[in-house]
């Protein structure tokens, strides 16, 4: 081996798998309680070694024990230009390893992919901006404008004490931040060998998580009984699960399907979307749920003893609601579940909504291109909530972008919160060079 060889610095699109796997293998669960949430403290930890390895000094503020989040600023080469914020969440949802095909924090690699909790959900996004920030300051690389990281805990369960945590305690650590970008966003769809859609998400729904609560009469479980709490909930979470919301066609929405019905020759009804969402194949089940509100059932809870009638019932249902419906939502459900069931909210946080126009978006786009020439970005709206919600109450214009070239039969909606998650190691690698393109120049 040359000189010169032995004191290269490492390759981005090597190094991301190893980081990749790394993060993998730190479980982070987030179960929603703090005494049985686990991990992201290490991985805080690992992210500031991994950056202080290359001269990038970072702080973690934690939110309660063990609940951290990091924060380091890259500076840019024009200190009077605004910074870009680029954030990732370190938690993730729990994985029962029962249902695995390997062990769901093995960072396994296999058939070309990297397997494990969190794959694309999100530290795969986490290592692609490690490896190249690391990569930049072996090199001397300087950004166009400041670049902020967050690395954030607890967005899988309502991030209060991750990004809003950091929002409402540590607002100057982003000082100068007018746009942000982060999850789920500049993936692939296929359309055909030479043509592929690459959705950047420029709006998501608002979350909208509440319990009902239904009262009744305690009684022995043997009697006649016509004042069951547990009835009446469970009626009024039958009305809400099998209820559809009517079809709302947002800006967004509208600009993404006019896009796919021009590329797959179909023609678009407004007033019947769900035939041109249809043909979407894999990603049908994110696009279709951004044309409505929806309530889904979650978790149910009542009594303490097989012949006990009990006094109290109650549900959780997961709610999300379509930029500026959160109040008509709210009307919606008081009318499904009648005057005799209560609703108490857990989270409510809006809906966001931009443009897809700007410099930020012309960068995200070249970017895209260069790397794939068949590429055409698109906005579209996420069906779920991120820490955008958080940031965009700074004033930030958020958007997703964690850029991902996807193999076409990939159910990638599928892997989220899913069994098997798992990202394409090619991918992973698309996006670290993609990102180095566009982080460099935005």
């Amino acid at each position: 081996m040359t000189s010169d060889a032995a004191s290269a610095p490492p390759d981005p699109t090597a190094e991301v798998v190893d980081l990749c796997r790394d993060l993998l293998r730190i479980d982070t669960t987030n179960t929603g309680d703090n005494a049985t949430s686990a991990g992201e403290r290490v991985a805080a930890e690992y992210v500031a070694e991994k950056l202080a390895e290359v001269g990038v000094e970072s702080r973690i503020h934690e939110s309660a024990p063990g609940r951290a989040n990091l924060v380091a600023r890259i500076p840019g080469a024009d200190p009077g230009r605004d910074a870009l914020l680029v954030h990732g969440h370190l938690d993730v949802v729990p994985a029962d390893a029962d249902e695995w095909s390997v062990h769901p924090f093995s960072g396994e690699l296999r058939d070309g992919y990297l397997w494990g909790r969190g794959a694309i959900d999100m530290k795969d996004f986490d290592a692609m901006v490690l490896a190249v920030v690391r990569n930049w300051q072996r090199t001397g690389v300087r950004p166009a404008r400041d670049i902020v990281l967050a690395f954030t805990a607890d967005e899988e369960a309502g991030s209060d004490y991750g990004a809003h945590y950091l929002v409402q305690h540590h607002r100057d650590a982003f000082d100068g931040c007018t746009e942000a970008i982060g999850e789920v966003g500049g993936f692939s769809y296929t359309v055909d060998d030479s043509q592929r859609l690459y959705l950047i998400e420029t709006a998501e729904k608002g979350i909208d998580w509440l319990r009902l609560h239904a009262k009744g009469r305690p009684g022995h479980g043997s009697m006649v009984h016509d004042d069951n709490a547990v009835t009446a909930l469970a009626e009024a979470v039958a009305r809400i699960g099998r209820h559809r919301f009517p079809v709302v066609v947002t800006d967004t929405v509208r600009a993404f399907l006019e896009e796919v019905s021009d590329l797959l020759g179909v023609e678009l009804d407004p007033e019947d979307p769900e035939t041109a969402i249809a043909k979407l194949g894999p990603i049908a089940n994110i696009i279709g749920a951004t044309i409505r509100n929806t309530a889904n059932p979650t978790r149910l809870a009542a009594g303490y003893k097989d012949n006990v009638i009990p006094g109290r019932a109650t549900a959780t249902i997961d709610c999300r609601s379509l930029p500026g419906q959160s109040e008509l939502l709210e009307q919606q459900l008081r009318e499904l579940v009648g005057p005799d069931i209560a609703i108490e909210y857990v989270h409510r946080q809006p809906a966001l909504e931009t443009t897809f126009d700007g410099d930020l978006v012309e960068a995200m786009s070249a970017a895209l291109r260069a790397e794939d020439p068949g590429a055409r970005p698109v906005p579209y709206m996420l069906s779920g909530g991120t820490d955008a919600k958080a940031f965009s109450q700074l004033g930030i214009r958020c958007f997703g972008f964690a850029p991902l070239r996807l193999p076409p039969d990939l159910n990638f909606s599928g892997l989220f919160h899913g069994i098997d998650e798992r990202v394409p190691v090619d991918g992973l690698q698309f996006g670290v060079r993609v990102l180095d393109r566009f982080l460099r120049n935005c």
